[in-house]
């Protein structure tokens, strides 16, 4: 049995990008202590996601540089893999991305959000191209919320290049008047959580997907198995970390292996 523990951090969504690298730097503590091999962060949390009604201050590269100098430390302080959900200027356009650090503090690269929500049209620009990461026996991929819950192939193209775990970090937050669930993939939810079911079985890979804990959120942190059956979630709402010991052999990849890919996802 090849173990390999991994840490979502469910955790409130930053008050000011300044608290965003102090929750980060919190949160990696916490998972070193809890031996996780790597932690996950939602989208764009730092600085936080651009959402209406949320006072984020405008992009700021320098900023950045120093956000992701911070978790770099943290990681290699606490010896474990950080994917960061968070955003970044490239030739003038705003991206949302993933950084991944090393567990030594190395930079392993981004992962940018190539397929983003027509919301987003007016902030942010989508990225191009896909690649894994390897943190010691686990290789990973990672799908960034809209484009892990409404193109597969963003997750079939981590699997059949060798991914046993997608990352998926997303923000999901409570609509006025809105259902309020309690119970994972229940009926009455979103489609969202089913769709996180979905990925896993139909590339027969590990998905986690994280967000932030909020009240009343329709989503919330969890890890679904290859078979598409669910290992954990974090309770609606309640803020910490979800640790999951997941087995990398029962991913296999062997269905997206099965599936020719469109063209525009190799």
């Amino acid at each position: 049995m090849s173990t390999f523990r991994i840490a979502l951090a469910n955790i409130q969504f930053p008050a000011t990008p300044g608290e965003s690298i102090a929750l980060t730097e919190q949160a990696i503590a916490q998972a070193s202590t809890e031996r996780a091999d790597v932690i996950c962060f939602p989208e764009c949390f730092i600085p936080g996601y651009r959402g209406m009604g949320k006072a984020v201050p405008p992009p700021d590269p320098a900023f950045l540089e120093r956000a992701w100098c911070a978790t770099a430390s943290a990681a290699a302080k606490a010896n474990l893999a950080v994917v960061l959900g968070t955003e970044r200027v490239l030739d003038g356009a705003l991206l949302i991305t993933a950084l991944v650090v090393n567990r030594d503090g190395t930079i392993a690269g981004f992962q940018d959000k190539v397929q983003i929500d027509p919301s987003e049209e007016g902030t942010y620009s989508p990225g191009a191209g896909r690649r894994v990461f390897q943190s010691g026996p686990l290789t990973f991929g990672v799908a960034i919320c809209h484009e892990g819950w409404r193109y597969p192939e963003t997750v079939r193209w981590a699997a059949r290049h060798g991914a046993q775990i997608v990352f998926h970090p997303h923000f999901h937050e409570a609509e006025p008047g809105g259902y309020r669930p309690s119970t994972f993939a229940d009926p009455a939810n979103s489609f969202h959580e089913k769709a996180a079911l979905c990925r896993a079985a139909e590339k027969t890979c590990f998905f986690a997907t994280v967000n932030c804990a909020g009240d009343g959120s329709p989503t919330t942190s969890a890890v679904v198995r290859p078979d598409g059956t669910l290992l954990c979630y974090q309770p609606y709402g309640k803020r910490g970390l979800l640790i999951a010991d997941v087995d990398l052999a029962e991913a296999t990849g062997l269905l997206a292996a099965r599936c020719k890919p469109a063209e525009k996802f190799r």
